[in-house]
């Protein structure tokens, strides 16, 4: 298929910086009309300002604040066209870990994926197509040692893109789920002696996450792998996932704990 994005509109949540921002970034130069939220308001505002977007700062986690950032946007933009789950946390620990490092994780790296379906879902149906992006993780295909919080929450992004695609596919809703490894942005370099060491060696930078993004949404691909490699590991997981199980105790007990914020 041929993607058209001109005049598209656009809404990118986390796009302050990071991948979100290179998401804006490639779909305004697809000349899409771009929403950019993050939840301070000052890097959505000079994100936004940098790259001729709209800043609509805001928190996209909560059932309030997604509907108030849908609402916003389709004042904005008319009507959503494409909207990137792109907003996420990284939190480490066990499953003894702060409650709030789990509640935090399930409404940033998941609930706010569903809250944003329930009221985007309605209009493309009715319109006839719509696409959502979910920027998930290669984490959430084939996991992670020593943070729990995240492992799990990206795991169930995952599903959730999955359902949606399984679900209105046949209606006109294009999903994408985007898995890389590790991404040159601040997420990386907060993950900790472990997260670098599993994800820093051939991390990529967030504009090639963002043009695999584009490549993928012209070809109609689900899923989005940056490092390809993945695509094999999660193969093998699938084909024997004893010994897949082995192998990622081997990793977990050759890396010291990761550190990623637990607040």
């Amino acid at each position: 298929m041929t993607l058209d994005l001109a005049g598209r509109g656009v809404v990118v949540t986390g796009a302050g910086r990071g991948i979100g921002a290179a998401y804006a970034k490639a779909f305004v130069a697809a000349g899409a009309r771009v929403v950019v939220n993050d939840l301070d308001p000052a890097t959505a505002t000079s994100t936004a300002d940098e790259l001729g977007a709209v800043a609509i700062p805001g928190d996209a986690s909560s059932e309030a604040g997604v509907a108030a950032l849908v609402d916003a946007a389709r004042a904005e933009l008319g009507q959503i066209d494409v909207f990137c789950a792109n907003a996420g946390v990284a939190r480490g620990g066990t499953e003894a870990v702060d409650e709030k490092a789990w509640e935090v994780s399930w409404n940033v790296n998941v609930m706010a994926h569903v809250r944003a379906a329930k009221l985007l879902v309605p209009d493309w149906l009715e319109r006839g197509g719509g696409t959502f992006v979910t920027t998930a993780s290669a984490a959430g295909l084939l996991s992670i040692p020593g943070a729990a919080p995240y492992a799990v929450t990206k795991h169930a992004a995952v599903a959730f893109a999955e359902w949606l695609s399984m679900t209105y596919g046949a209606k006109g809703v294009r999903v994408h789920a985007v898995c890389p490894q590790g991404v040159r942005t601040d997420m990386l370099w907060s993950s900790g002696s472990a997260g670098r060491a599993l994800m820093e060696p051939g991390a990529v930078d967030p504009d090639d996450v963002a043009r695999d993004l584009v490549a993928a949404m012209e070809d109609g691909r689900f899923l989005v792998l940056p490092h390809p490699e993945v695509a094999e590991m999660y193969a093998h997981r699938a084909a024997d996932p004893d010994r897949w199980l082995a192998g990622m105790r081997k990793m977990a007990a050759a890396l010291p704990a990761v550190t990623m914020g637990t607040d």
